[in-house]
């Protein structure tokens, strides 16, 4: 089973089909980035036909989610019940009797969406979860139970890792990441929007690989076109997006958002102690929730040094949106993105967006150079000697003893290496190599958007090359 109307997902697909085709009840855990497109995953994928399906609602009371599922239960299912569920606990029972009843081949699928939102306070409903789950469903061989919700840390902490009645329950969780850019390609030219490469690039630089946002790109409009009218225009869809975003997600909003304004700040990641600086938050398990409910939703990521010293763990902002709004929505300088566009600001967020898409696109540009078998790990680098910092784009450290040092370079043209521009990534390398003390092998890679124009400086310096077309290529 695969949806003809689904982009990429190939691989939640066979996930989804396996746990169909199992010979035990599946409970399935499903969480990620808001918008990221995990209902329509699974509603695509199932074809809109479950045996159950209830999704939570926001802000709600207990009453609220009580009346919504007795609604949902009363048009779903035959039977009657002639007084309302008075606790999660009847609901559950009843969702158990009706499906009991029911004939069909193949497995019972149950769909819980926006699950967090139905865990309110004071109701018994994750017990009741627990209880459906570990004294019926776990006795059948016909029963897929599927949760979903986007507060990662949430899902992670209650349901995935829980130490009360699911531990242990949970047979399989699936984390539905944002689109790459050949996903992207693939999503915009079904819905007929014809852009070249570099203004996909443009586009996933704001977006990146949310189905929700690249969903709304009009056919016949350049990527200039749409960003003003999305993110710029007074009923721009992405207009008010970034609140709407943190509020729905985190009930302190006002904290995560606080350390995603933080780090923003540094282009290339924050250590925990400059996080700790420039935020006012004080050290300890607050920030360490904050960072981790931030990575677990995909808004920030975490680059262990080389070192593996925890304190020089490096975190960056890796949420598109998120740096595009603190770099042009939150105090705009210009409501004109044509205007914003020759600025040298816009030059260099360009710059180290660009730098941030290499990054999410290792496998992709470890394809370009051949070493897609060998291990690897990856991260940004920076580094201070005698006084002199240093700072590398992206360096992939691989198990054959080889470090690739990737300078990415986001250009209208192919790119010329000046004879000085050579020596200050000479002096990068140096510097690298004094720092870090490795024996290992380091191979000079160059990741750009149209490719070098070849001189003496990059023949003398440059190993390969990876080009924007290369970041395309579906893995």
């Amino acid at each position: 089973m695969r949806s003809k109307h689904l982009i990429g997902r190939r691989a939640p697909q066979d996930r989804l089909r396996k746990l169909l085709e199992s010979k035990k009840s599946e409970f399935l855990a499903v969480y990620g980035r808001r918008r990221v497109g995990k209902t329509f995953l699974i509603k695509e994928f199932f074809e809109y036909q479950f045996d159950f399906f209830i999704s939570g609602l926001a802000n709600a009371t207990t009453e609220q989610q009580l009346f919504n599922f007795d609604s949902e239960m009363n048009r779903q299912s035959p039977l009657f019940f002639d007084k309302p569920s008075a606790n999660w606990l009847e609901a559950f029972q009843r969702i158990r009797s009706y499906l009991e009843d029911k004939k069909k081949d193949g497995k019972l699928v149950i769909f819980i969406d926006e699950l967090p939102w139905m865990q309110t306070h004071g109701s018994d409903f994750l017990m009741a979860l627990e209880h459906f789950w570990n004294a019926w469903a776990t006795h059948r061989q016909d029963v897929l139970l599927i949760v979903c919700g986007s507060a990662a840390s949430w899902m992670l902490t209650e349901v995935i890792n829980s130490t009360g009645g699911l531990h242990n329950r949970v047979t399989a969780q699936m984390k539905i990441e944002p689109f790459t850019l050949s996903e992207a390609e693939e999503l915009l030219q079904s819905n007929n929007c014809q852009l070249d490469r570099y203004q996909i690039t443009q586009l996933y630089m704001c977006m990146g690989g949310i189905p929700y946002y690249l969903s709304a790109v009009e056919p016949g409009r350049s990527a200039a076109q749409t960003i003003q009218s999305l993110f710029f225009e007074k009923s721009g869809l992405l207009r008010n997006e970034f609140h709407n975003l943190y509020r729905a997600l985190f009930k302190r909003h006002e904290v995560y958002e606080n350390v995603v304004e933080a780090i923003s700040s540094k282009t290339y990641g924050m250590s925990r102690s400059e996080i700790i600086k420039v935020s006012g938050i004080q050290s300890g398990g607050t920030l360490s929730k904050v960072l981790e409910d931030l990575e677990e939703s995909g808004f920030i990521t975490s680059y262990p040094s080389l070192d593996r010293k925890q304190k020089n763990t490096l975190y960056r902002l890796s949420d598109y949106f998120t740096a595009f709004y603190f770099h042009f929505l939150q105090e705009p300088q210009s409501t004109d993105w044509l205007q914003l566009i020759d600025q040298p600001s816009h030059r260099a967020w360009q710059g180290f967006t660009f730098e941030q898409i290499c990054l999410d696109h290792v496998p992709q540009i470890k394809k370009a150079l051949g070493i897609s078998g060998i291990q690897a790990e990856h991260a940004a680098w920076r580094g201070t000697m005698e006084g002199k910092g240093a700072q590398i784009d992206l360096l992939i450290d691989r198990r054959d003893h080889v470090i690739t040092v990737c300078e990415c370079k986001y250009h209208l043209d192919t790119f010329s290496i000046t004879k000085e521009y050579a020596d200050q990534l000479r002096a990068k390398i140096s510097t690298f190599k004094e720092i870090s003390k490795t024996r290992k092998a380091v191979h000079f890679t160059f990741v750009s958007t149209y490719g070098l124009h070849r001189n003496t400086y990059s023949n003398l310096l440059v190993q390969s090359e990876v080009t924007m077309d290369d970041l395309f290529v579906g893995i």
